[in-house]
């Protein structure tokens, strides 16, 4: 492998894992797991996300025994008593953590509440990386990111003041470059303007490829694309932003959810089919994860629409994206789960008290390592006067008896592990669809390689991912207050999982086989490739890399078909049977509920299930 850390970190999992596991005795068949888990892992950083790199091996394969019900054949008799709770919340996520909150809240810390987190750290898709480079610290969010400052009296208003989030935009780092300073966004989403690149590869007729900078300022007069294409990107980039729909509900947004994203794209833009699928897919429609033609079109539409915020103050991200918010509610929920004041830098600062989580006597616990295999009441859904939940943690099986459930996971589990879901709860949850991603953090010891060629983020066509970018972090963060050319920085890579024609099962099929059955060497040679072929000669992997860690998520993007947010021949969107219709004493929470995967979404959902199952068991 081309850089020293990829040999020196791979064996350092690999090995040292394995030769712990020998002195400890273990069978032949556990060190395979410890290969194979490194294999998959691979390094994982710093800090406290080091181990909860995305799904990790172990949480992917608890996870697939799930989907194949290994917990419906265990006997009663190898399941241990875990006690009783007036709450359990399945998943750690924004969700879990925020039905946690709101339910001691609600019930003034004299109720006793227990969430259950499959993951090491609490999180769930929102955590983050953490690198050291030379000496100096760097971070980067494994999946949610996005901040959005929120409008004046609504609810997200006030909970994030509540939780000691008192700021809506925040300070970055100060430049301390070069004379020349070079704009650098907040988030690391693709912008476009005069400091962005796209890169055309070997498929465009000009082998080794070819950079150009500002590609839509030079009316991509270098790009090597026929004038049928640069005349409809042009023209695409040119046009008045359309209205949004005025209302969730109203004729427009449903005749949007009636047709594909890449049918919408092509009649707003006059674009041709193929320019959609080689330059569009999968960076259209927000970013769910599959190729435009799968997805509703309204999909591109329903965030602004329901979750409208203060857009003349920017989009925002913490040190890490929205770990930043996770840890704020954990903080919330139990203070000393991060020693000291509940400010925004304490919170992003501190390390986590793993001992903390999950002390006897305490209104609210969250037990890290359990993977919940069934959700069944005692008894029939609408008399019964308890819920069990059974789960695996530490190769053992627990049960924990509780009054009323909040199902905090992605639908992914949740069709799973409900084991009372009605005929209609089943056929909602069959028409959910979750697509994959890889979040690659690239930690770079500078970064002149961009700054030569006057850009901070690029996009391409072919190869592995499709846009590469940096930014500037807050500076409440464990990081530099400054940046520079000349400091080490994040290159945030997404790899998405796009087939277009293709259904979209089988697109979300075939992009979950790749994600899972490539190893973590295999992935980071094809990076490096990349990131070669771009860049060099002024970037050189073995100089300028510094750490990779993978985040691979199964299941990152719920992927709108059209129908799913206001169904069709009459009957509900799936999200509205689940939101509207609790089983018993089991309510439904996470942000796929609504169509759209924000974090905003998941704190609403978890305020609308904690009051249904309080209104219901008060």
């Amino acid at each position: 492998m081309p850089a020293a850390f990829t040999r020196r970190d791979f064996l350092n999992a690999t090995l040292l894992a394995s030769g712990s596991a020998l002195l400890g005795g273990a069978s032949p068949r556990e060190l395979l797991a410890l290969s194979r888990a490194a294999e998959f892992d691979g390094y994982g950083g710093v800090g406290d996300y080091a181990h909860a790199n995305g799904n990790t091996w172990a949480v992917m394969n608890e996870g697939h025994r799930i989907r194949d019900h290994a917990g419906d054949r265990v006997a009663a008799r190898d399941v241990a008593d875990a006690g009783t709770f007036d709450l359990v919340v399945v998943g750690g996520g924004i969700s879990g953590l925020a039905a946690a909150l709101f339910f001691t809240r609600d019930t003034a810390g004299r109720r006793s509440c227990l969430v259950l987190e499959d993951h090491d750290v609490f999180g769930g898709l929102a955590r983050r990386n953490d690198f050291d480079v030379d000496g100096q610290h760097v971070v980067a969010a494994q999946a949610s990111a996005m901040f959005f400052p929120p409008l004046p009296g609504t609810l997200l208003a006030d909970f994030y003041p509540s939780i000691g989030i008192a700021a809506e935009t925040f300070e970055y780092q100060r430049w301390t470059g070069p004379t020349r300073e070079l704009p650098v966004g907040n988030t690391p989403y693709f912008e476009g303007g005069p400091t962005s690149a796209w890169y055309f590869g070997p498929s465009f007729g000009v082998p080794p490829g070819r950079l150009v900078v500002d590609p839509m300022g030079t009316k991509l007069a270098a790009a090597p694309i026929d004038d049928q294409a640069r005349r409809e990107l042009l023209g695409m980039s040119s046009a008045p932003k359309r209205a949004l729909p005025k209302e969730h509900g109203d004729a427009e947004s449903r005749r949007l959810d009636s047709i594909t994203l890449e049918q919408d794209l092509m009649d707003r833009f006059a674009l041709s089919r193929e320019t959609v699928r080689r330059f569009l897919s999968p960076v259209a429609g927000g970013g769910s994860g599959i190729g435009a033609d799968a997805l509703s079109a309204y999909a591109d539409y329903a965030a602004d629409v329901l979750l409208p915020w203060q857009y003349d103050k920017g989009a925002q991200m913490m040190p890490g994206g929205n770990a930043g918010v996770a840890r704020h509610i954990a903080k919330t929920l139990i203070p000393d789960v991060i020693p000291g004041p509940p400010t925004l830098e304490n919170v992003s600062r501190g390390h986590v008290r793993h001992d903390a989580l999950d002390r006897t006597g305490q209104p609210a616990r969250i037990r890290t390592g359990g993977t919940v295999f069934s959700v069944a009441h005692n008894g029939r859904p609408e008399s019964a006067d308890a819920v069990d939940v059974v789960y695996s943690r530490r190769g053992k099986l627990h049960r924990v008896r509780a009054r009323a459930v909040v199902v905090a996971g992605g639908s992914w589990t949740a069709r799973h592990i409900v084991k009372d879901l009605p005929a209609s709860h089943q056929e909602a949850y069959a028409q959910f669809y979750r697509s994959p991603c890889l979040v690659a953090s690239v930690a770079v010891r500078n970064w002149r390689f961009l700054y030569d060629h006057g850009i901070h983020e690029c996009r391409w066509f072919e190869g592995i991912g499709s846009y590469v970018a940096i930014t500037r972090v807050a500076s409440f963060g464990p990081v530099s207050p400054t940046i520079s050319p000349d400091t080490p920085v994040v290159l945030t890579l997404k790899i998405l999982f796009s087939y277009p024609g293709e259904p979209l099962a089988a697109q979300v099929a075939r992009g979950r086989a790749e994600l899972l059955s490539t190893s973590y060497r295999e992935y980071e040679r094809r990076i490096t490739e990349q990131l070669t072929a771009m860049f060099a000669p002024r970037f050189d992997a073995r100089r300028d890399m510094a750490g990779l860690i993978l985040n691979r998520w199964g299941h990152a993007y719920l992927s709108a078909q059209p129908g799913f947010f206001f169904g069709t021949g009459g009957r509900p969107g799936p999200g509205e049977v689940l939101r509207q219709s609790p089983v018993g004493r089991v309510a439904f929470a996470n942000s796929d509920l609504t169509g759209i995967m924000d974090h905003r979404a998941s704190i609403l959902e978890a305020r609308r299930a904690v009051s249904q199952v309080l209104e219901r068991y008060r």
